[in-house]
């Protein structure tokens, strides 16, 4: 069947009993990178963060800075590695539930960091959002008075500036890029 079959539908979750998960469209979900109808989790990914804020969903991130599951998780995951015990954890929940159509192993596409060589783990994190209009008119103030090389670049940026539609003050970058 096509996916317009399952447009406006529900599935019952499939290890929080008694939650019902909606079936949404998504321009990034295709046949030609797996199956098609895939599970959403907006709080690890900016194409699932866009498809949660359009039909407006939660954020919930259930993984925490160091990539071990939660309390939020539930008792069998909490203190669980995602990408280690708790990847198998979540199979055998699935087993148990009698919710596993199949297995099959699949090397996933994750991000790597550059210093550590390891997978990355895209999540969530709090951040603050200030007054457009203040900072923007602040930047601009603060750029005009940057000494920039080339002087081109300094209107590119006047620019950029202005176009700029969301501020957040980020602080959890400690190392190396702005």
């Amino acid at each position: 069947f096509s996916g317009a079959d399952l447009a406006d539908g529900s599935c019952a979750h499939p290890s929080i009993p008694g939650r019902v998960s909606p079936l949404l469209p998504a321009n990034h979900v295709t046949m030609t990178k797996g199956t098609g109808l895939v599970h959403t989790a907006p709080a690890h990914g900016m194409e699932d963060y866009s498809v949660a804020s359009h039909h407006q969903l939660p954020t919930d991130c259930l993984v925490d800075e160091s990539g071990y599951f939660t309390e939020a998780a539930g008792p069998e995951l909490k203190n669980k590695n995602v990408l280690e015990d708790g990847n198998e954890a979540v199979i055998k929940m699935l087993q148990a539930a009698g919710n596993l159509l199949k297995e099959e192993k699949y090397v996933h596409s994750y991000p790597y960091d550059w210093r550590t060589k390891k997978p990355m783990i895209i999540r969530a994190s709090k951040q603050w959002f200030v007054n457009t209009a203040d900072v923007k008119a602040a930047a601009q103030d603060v750029l005009k008075k940057v000494k920039v090389i080339p002087t081109s670049a300094v209107n590119r940026m006047l620019e950029m500036l202005d176009r700029r539609t969301f501020w957040c003050i980020s602080r959890q970058r400690c190392w190396g890029v702005p």
